[in-house]
């Protein structure tokens, strides 16, 4: 039996930093739990309640909750509607695939006059003639019946015709009473049956939480008898173990609030026994972390992602762990040393060796509220100096350099402004330049040789030369 505790509710109050007192919203479903208990006095600001696919006989413990809105008790084994009158806000009530039989039961609702929507469906009462009328006439706040609108017509037909549609669900009601004490007198007589023989229930009844008490006597008198033969003995105890799951599953029953609690039963029970077996079976030879020479092996167990970054700038190293997105943190474990770090993620082990040693005291963690992944940061013991970035410095012109202008052209680029108010006259341009170019062009005329040479020879053809 799962019983609900405050380290469970802390568990499913991740959303809200695992405070349960100020919780309005929590969810325990498929948690095989088998009574409701502790929420109205822990979680007294509840709003939103999810009960669903349990083992869940009676509504109760609800009462205090004077703010829930929505409760879903689906597939569980309700067989009466009770205990919500302290329930004062409630609007939406699911109770589908139940054992509500009981249809008269719903008058209990009367007193949640905020209540708009109520799910029956997959009960033995929705099976009723005139079921959807009584439950109108019954109930005339509500708004919405098994995902169905009411409208002003039905109303009126149900209030019409409530004398005849009442006495029609009393007499079913009756005979559906009559049933179910058939049904839990053979399921008590199936019970001490088994007791008394051993062997497994009779039919119109699932099982029993002993069913397999003969196969594991059968399994230990063949142990003590033959010892340990190898192949013989796993070949008859799969053998017993088929027999029994086939015995167990063709036998036909009634679909009961008992036989579901024992079909849950045993298969608890059943998977127990090979849990069992493989614990004096052969273990597995227990994975290698750490050598005995201080070598540090990579594991991921998990399987999951990860990016080690080496920030030089930092001096640090920087892991991202993608962590599953709704696991919740109480499964993680980490452990950084100075050499290698280590995250347990649902008992697997993942492990990285670093390069270099890094701060234990000094690393940090961080998890995503978004995304569910992991971020170590991890700061470096050898710290390391990086040399600054030299400013690039402009060459100033060197006198000796021949060619200042290219000098200054590559310094900076000079543009030319014009003033816009002054107008160019482009036409004269070439003119202007002919006459300029050939101003302060002078023709010089070379010396005379000497003509003292012996070998000069003046040939007045030939034109002067210019300076």
């Amino acid at each position: 039996m799962v019983r609900i505790t405050e380290s469970l509710i802390r568990q499913r109050a991740e959303h809200n930093n695992c405070e349960i007192f100020s919780l309005e919203e929590i969810s325990l479903h498929q948690q095989e739990i088998e009574r409701i208990e502790h929420i109205d006095k822990w979680c007294r600001d509840l709003k939103i309640v999810y009960f669903q696919n349990n083992l869940i006989p009676k509504i109760e413990n609800v009462g205090r909750l004077k703010k829930l809105e929505y409760l879903n008790l689906a597939l569980n084994n309700i067989e009466r509607i009770e205990n919500l009158d302290g329930c004062e806000f409630l609007k939406k009530l699911d109770l589908t695939v139940n054992f509500v039989g009981e249809l008269t039961s719903v008058e209990s609702l009367k007193a949640n006059v905020h209540l708009e929507e109520l799910f029956l469906v997959g009960n033995p009462c929705y099976a009723f003639d005139s079921y959807r009328e009584f439950v109108i006439a019954v109930l005339p706040q509500l708004k919405w019946l098994d995902g169905k609108e009411i409208s002003r017509s039905d109303q009126i037909k149900a209030l019409q015709d409530f004398p005849k549609v009442q006495q029609c669900i009393l007499e079913q009601e009756a005979v559906y009473i009559l049933k179910r004490t058939k049904e839990k007198e053979l399921q008590n007589n199936a019970e001490k049956i088994n007791e008394e023989t051993g062997e497994s229930p009779v039919a119109n009844v699932l099982c029993n939480p002993d069913i397999d008490n003969a196969l594991l006597v059968q399994q230990q008198n063949t142990e003590k008898n033959q010892g340990n033969s190898g192949g013989n003995d796993e070949d008859l105890r799969e053998t017993d173990e088929d027999e029994m799951n086939r015995k167990f599953w063709q036998e036909p029953s009634y679909y009961t609030p008992e036989s579901r609690l024992e079909t849950h039963r045993y298969i608890e029970k059943m998977r127990k026994s090979k849990e069992k077996d493989k614990n004096h079976g052969i273990q597995k030879p227990q994975r290698t972390l750490i050598t005995s020479e201080g070598r540090v092996f990579n594991v991921n167990e998990p399987k999951i992602d990860f990016t080690l970054t080496d920030d030089e700038e930092n001096n640090q190293f920087i892991l991202d762990l993608a962590v599953y997105r709704y696991l919740d943190s109480s499964l993680l474990d980490i452990d950084v040393q100075p050499t290698y770090v280590r995250v347990m993620v649902k008992g697997k082990v993942f492990q990285l060796g670093l390069q270099e040693e890094v701060k234990p005291d000094s690393s940090s963690v961080k998890r995503s509220q978004t995304t569910g992944h992991l971020l170590l940061t991890m700061p470096k013991v050898q710290e390391v100096i990086t040399a600054k970035r030299k400013s690039k410095i402009t060459p100033r012109p060197n006198s000796t350099n021949p060619h200042p202008d290219i000098t200054r052209t590559t310094q900076s680029i000079e543009k030319l402004e014009v003033d816009p108010s002054k107008h160019v006259d482009i036409t004269n341009i070439v003119m202007a330049k002919q006459s300029v170019a050939q101003g302060p062009l002078k023709l010089h005329q070379s010396r005379a040789p000497e003509r003292n040479n012996i070998d000069f020879q003046d040939n007045p053809e030939v034109p002067p030369l210019l300076d």
